[in-house]
Order: structure tokens, then C-alpha cells, then sequence
């Protein structure tokens, strides 16, 4: 069975980059949000005009912000969104095989990687639920 596993690719079951959702880093918080609330994934990339991935932001580094930073929420909301980003996020290859990005994120806690291809343009990303979805149906 494990052998099985190892044939399936990140790029099998990643998020495409259109459906993936991603702002530039003078995006205000808000708006992240309302993306992130659209999208309806617990996190939002942030790239470069020319695609490249600088930061994530997800519900969790928010609610985290929200108990420690001694500032109104509208103020809050009109920060740039890079300011409470998690910068050089943990990232995967396309390539990567399937299972160790899933044990990656199992070993993080996290739900969601930034999909990325060797000079660090935004592909796509990783969610949790296809990947488990996509390992379940090699079985």
C-alpha cells in the first residue's frame, strides 16, 4: 500500500493557482479575509507583483494576533496584511510526493502548504482534505 502512496504527486491533488487564494503584501487585512472567507480555506497567500510567494496568513495566526496585539479591530482591519503575515512559509514542489507533504503537515499541525516551483512562484496549494482524499482513493 505505502508503495502506492508514493506515485501520487502534490500536483495530483493541490489547489490550482486561480482557485488558490492570494493577495500582494499592501492588501489590507480585511480584505484577506473577506478572500479567505470566500474561498472558504483557512488561509490567504501573499505574493509578489511577479507571483512569487512571500507570506501566508491563515484564521489561526489571526485569532493568535487578535489576543496579543493591544490595538482596536478597525485598526486592525486596515493594516497591510504583510504585517501579520508568517513570512518564508513552509512550502512544497508540485514533484513532491503526495504522502510526505501530508506527513509534513501532519508534523506542523497545519492544514494547508503553499504549492511553489524552484524559484519560489506561487503554483497552487496544498489542502488537507484532498490530499487525504486523494491518498484514500489508492488504497
Amino acid at each position: 500500500m505505502f508503495t502506492q502512496n508514493k506515485t501520487i504527486m502534490v500536483g495530483d491533488v493541490m489547489i490550482g493557482a486561480n482557485n488558490t487564494p492570494k493577495v500582494t503584501r499592501k492588501t489590507f487585512l480585511k480584505e484577506a479575509l473577506e478572500l479567505m472567507d470566500a474561498k472558504k480555506l483557512g488561509i490567504v497567500c501573499i505574493v509578489s507583483n511577479h507571483g512569487q510567494l512571500e507570506g501566508i496568513i491563515t484564521d489561526g495566526d489571526i485569532r493568535r494576533m487578535l489576543t496579543k496585539v493591544q490595538k482596536p479591530i478597525a485598526a486592525l482591519m486596515s493594516d497591510d496584511v504583510i504585517d501579520h503575515a508568517i513570512i518564508n512559509p513552509t512550502s512544497v514542489r508540485m514533484n513532491s510526493v503526495l504522502v510526505e507533504a501530508v506527513s509534513i503537515m501532519g508534523d506542523k499541525q497545519i492544514w494547508d502548504l503553499p504549492v511553489v516551483d524552484d524559484n519560489n512562484n506561487l503554483k497552487g496549494l496544498l489542502h488537507l482534505h484532498p490530499a487525504i482524499k486523494g491518498l484514500m482513493e489508492k488504497l
